[in-house]
């Protein structure tokens, strides 16, 4: 009888264990990044392109206003891209290479940011969640 306790005690530990570990893989939601002003008028920021992610992956800029964005990619082996078709953007970044991009946007709205890169006959990176928002106010 002390055995079957003790192994029951066991797997509440470990069944306990792991919905704590489920528990802290849910993501919770982060805010847009809106794009700070510098002195010279430019908005800057950088966007670090991971494994089918962009961090931060929702941007917001002033319309008008020069935008520098300076992407840099952490994967050492997948390259991505970086694209708002709306407003005519798309950079190529290289793995584990850094890439800085300007230009300012006049129209307002949100826009989708992706990478199109894929292997075939695998899903785009987009289709594996490599996509965020890039909002101008």
């Amino acid at each position: 009888m002390g055995a079957c306790r003790l192994i029951g005690a066991v797997g509440l530990m470990i069944a306990l264990q792991v919905a704590g570990t489920q528990a802290a893989d849910v993501a919770q939601p982060v805010p847009p990044f809106v794009v700070p002003m510098a002195a010279d008028g430019v908005q800057r920021a950088t966007i670090i392109l991971d494994s089918y992610s962009y961090t931060p992956n929702h941007v917001i800029v002033e319309a008008g206003k020069p935008v520098e964005l300076t992407l840099t990619s952490v994967t050492t082996i997948t390259p991505h891209n970086f694209i708002i078709k709306e407003l005519s953007v798309e950079q190529d970044v290289s793995a584990g290479k850094t890439i800085t991009i300007k230009f300012t946007p006049t129209q307002t709205g949100t826009f989708p940011i992706y990478c199109d890169k894929r292997l075939w006959p695998l899903p785009s990176h987009r289709n594996k969640g490599m996509e965020g928002k890039f909002e101008v106010k």
